[in-house]
């Protein structure tokens, strides 16, 4: 049984704009007896945007307040765009003294990945890819698998996930586990906001992108000499993308390939993570062992905070 949290919401980037799976997301949150706060981050509109930069801004920025009771679970509503224009204007130092250590789990993925590439580079602060309120929590069939790999990743001090899908490269390797949407970390590139991590293992993700445009991002990262510094890249989901005529053959199999040719380290596939109904949560920022053979991978993951 799920024990009764307290979530927090965020909304760092674009406005809701379905209400009705809103409205499923707190029924069901509820449902569950848990404590949901900061409903008003799902009703703000300024522009695309859920609220003006500032408003967001200060809605990341009150978790430094020691005078606040710290949630159990901050949720992004959430991703779009927007995010980056309020990375100047968050307070890392009292992020950073309110949060290290502390059993609070931040969660989002895409456009959400510009806040947490941020936190851990400025505030070395460890959050979660995983589901947002939206389009997971709020989906029309709740993702039993989503749910399970939530809860199991927010409240276990490790835990692996296994994938079946056949690897062309054998690896056994360990490293910090970072990453997220792939476009997201490419604009990062060259900016205080980007991690400098030697040794890692990079997990990657896009949504409704064509080979060739993922390919190119990948090259930023590579030229950028980010690539070769990683254990590991591994290959979330590239949902939505679909090739031309022009492209003659050139998928997306073909691209990773090409990548894998130049990049220099090994490029694992299969991870279910992404902007898909099944999706596993990564912690960002922890400890991450790799294994891989023509069988599948396993990884598992540990050193991140977690749930009591």
């Amino acid at each position: 049984m799920i024990a009764h949290r307290t979530f927090e919401l965020v909304a760092p980037s674009g406005y809701p704009h379905d209400p009705d799976a809103i409205h499923r997301a707190l029924h069901r949150l509820h449902a569950e007896g848990h404590r949901v706060e900061g409903v008003s981050a799902t009703e703000r509109r300024y522009q695309r945007f859920a609220g003006t930069d500032g408003e967001r801004a200060a809605e990341l920025n009150r978790l430094a307040d020691p005078s606040r009771k710290l949630p159990d679970i901050v949720l992004a509503v959430r991703g779009g765009y927007g995010a980056v224009r309020i990375l100047h204007g968050l307070d890392y130092d009292g992020l950073q003294r309110r949060l290290t250590d502390q059993p609070v789990a931040l969660v989002g993925h895409s456009d959400f990945t510009a806040i947490q590439m941020a936190l851990l580079a400025r505030a070395g602060l460890k959050t979660f890819g995983g589901p947002m309120l939206m389009g997971d929590f709020g989906a029309p069939d709740l993702s039993e698998f989503t749910m399970q790999h939530f809860w199991a990743a927010l409240t276990r001090p490790n835990f692996t996930i296994t994938s079946t899908v056949p690897q062309a490269q054998t690896v056994d390797v360990s490293g910090m586990l970072w990453g997220g949407n792939l476009a997201v970390l490419a604009s990062l590139v060259g900016t205080p906001y980007m991690p400098p991590v030697d040794g890692g293992i990079l997990f990657v993700e896009d949504v409704n992108e064509q080979p060739f445009r993922l390919e190119r991002t990948l090259y930023q990262l590579h030229l950028a000499g980010i690539l070769e510094r990683q254990q590991a890249l591994v290959i979330g989901d590239f949902s939505g993308g679909k090739p031309f005529e022009y492209d003659n053959g050139y998928d997306l199999n073909t691209m990773i390939e090409h990548v894998r040719s130049v990049i220099g380290i090994p490029v694992i596939t299969g991870l279910e993570f992404g902007h898909i109904p099944n999706l596993v949560t990564l912690p960002v920022g922890a400890d991450a062992h790799l294994v891989s053979d023509p069988h599948g991978f396993t990884m598992t993951v540990s050193e991140y905070p977690h749930l009591s």
